[in-house]
């Protein structure tokens, strides 16, 4: 380290998240899915072998540390790059730095945070190091790796999907924080509805929680030998409540949403409607998720239901947001008590797939069309009957090979 950077460093105000970041597996809260005792993945590295994974999961729920933690207890060099500012020439640096540790028989674990950032290029490069042993790639995501990293590399990785920490665990961290802050600082009073509030307001965060600890610590009222916590003030620091809505939950909540239409589940629908305006959903896709529901699983059993659904889009579009959600709401509880049918969807997909599947057949040559002028010379549109004039007369309107084929049940 040079001069310059120690100066850098002893000026940093370094985030009490990162101060109180674990040192060793037996301090990581939460998880225990993944790091449980007797867990697979423990067992794992109790037997000192490394794998390469993506941990996938929301902020704040211990990815970057349990990496680290991995490679401290494999004995392992971590080396850390972030998709956002590293590429391609980043990870040949890498590659060398980790066959120079393989001639010395040490083990290279290279972590990608936020890898879904990486482009198809920036993935493709890491192929052939994990195929051949270079180092162990450790990634973290917010966002599903089934729709965010390549094949290929899927392929090579491990997913581990973890999830935001319990209450209980944000509520032990949460106390950290502050006992730390008082041992260092001094005491600090406060009622321990305050814990409740943040331990709710984090939702699963230990990030957003640590950093809440921090900013209302040295906000409280100090009358020079203690600091003294109010509710008022940690609800002035948090402002608004922060909603958990990553990439993932946009297909997740739009799944949930349909699902409870579909259910006619209004009280499940209108949740779901709501978490997402609360996210930031575009209103636009609230809305055609809506129509897509008025006619696949409403149908004809309701034909306003479709209209009813249109219309919310126009209104949407017309009035936009915030005022929109009103249409929208209005559009949801419709859909949802409205009976049910799918006989179109169902028709029209087994159509689909008779075709698909071979039964592709041109039209009758009495259906075919004879407006033009050599079509009767080919003998079409001869034998058709027009309906209007003779409702009764029976006609087929199905390829012969598919004359008695019924695709409404």
């Amino acid at each position: 380290m040079d001069l310059f950077q120690a100066m850098e460093n002893a000026n940093k105000q370094v985030p009490l998240a990162e101060l109180l970041r674990p040192k060793t597996l037996e301090e990581y809260l939460g998880q225990t899915q993944v790091v449980g005792e007797n867990s697979a993945f423990l067992n794992l590295l109790k037997s000192g072998r490394l794998f390469s994974c993506i941990f996938w999961g929301p902020p704040g729920c211990g990815k970057t540390t349990l990496a680290r933690l991995i490679a401290t207890k494999t004995s392992s060099d971590f080396i850390e790059l972030s998709a956002v500012s590293s590429g391609v020439k980043d990870i040949k640096d890498c590659v060398e730095r980790a066959k120079e540790n393989l001639r010395y028989q040490k083990k290279t674990i290279l972590f990608i945070d936020e890898i879904h950032r990486y482009s198809k290029t920036q993935q493709d490069a890491l192929l052939p190091y994990l195929e051949n042993g270079t180092f162990f790639l450790i990634g973290s995501t917010t966002e599903n790796p089934s729709f965010q990293v390549v094949p290929a590399l899927l392929s090579r990785v491990q997913v581990v999907m973890l999830k935001p920490i319990d209450d209980e665990n944000i509520r032990n961290i949460v106390a950290k924080g502050f006992t730390f802050l008082s041992n260092k600082y001094g005491a600090i009073d406060m009622k321990s509805e305050i814990l409740d509030f943040i331990v709710k307001y984090a939702n699963g965060d230990a990030r957003l929680a640590l950093n809440l600890v921090e900013n209302a610590f040295f906000a409280s009222d100090f009358d020079g030998k203690k600091r003294t916590l109010s509710m008022e003030i940690i609800e002035n620091l948090a402002q608004e409540k922060r909603i958990g809505y990553a990439r993932q939950e946009h297909y997740d909540c739009a799944s949930a949403f349909q699902k409870s239409l579909r259910g006619s589940d209004k009280n499940g629908a209108i949740y779901w409607l709501a978490k997402m305006i609360a996210g930031g959903e575009d209103p636009r896709f609230i809305a055609r998720r809506l129509i897509v529901c008025a006619a696949e699983d409403v149908g004809n059993a309701d034909s306003m239901a479709l209209v009813v659904a249109m219309n919310a889009y126009r209104a949407v579009e017309l009035i936009g947001m915030p005022e929109g959600r009103i249409p929208l709401a209005q559009a949801v509880e419709y859909v949802a008590d409205a009976p049910k049918s799918n006989r179109a969807i169902m028709a029209v997909d087994a159509a689909l797939s008779d075709i698909m599947s071979g039964l592709d057949f041109p039209p009758p040559m009495h259906l075919r069309d004879a407006h033009y002028k050599d079509a009767k010379k080919y003998g079409f549109g001869k034998g058709y009957i027009y309906t209007h004039d003779n409702p009764e007369a029976y006609q087929q309107f199905l390829p012969d090979e598919l004359k008695d084929k019924k695709y409404f049940n």
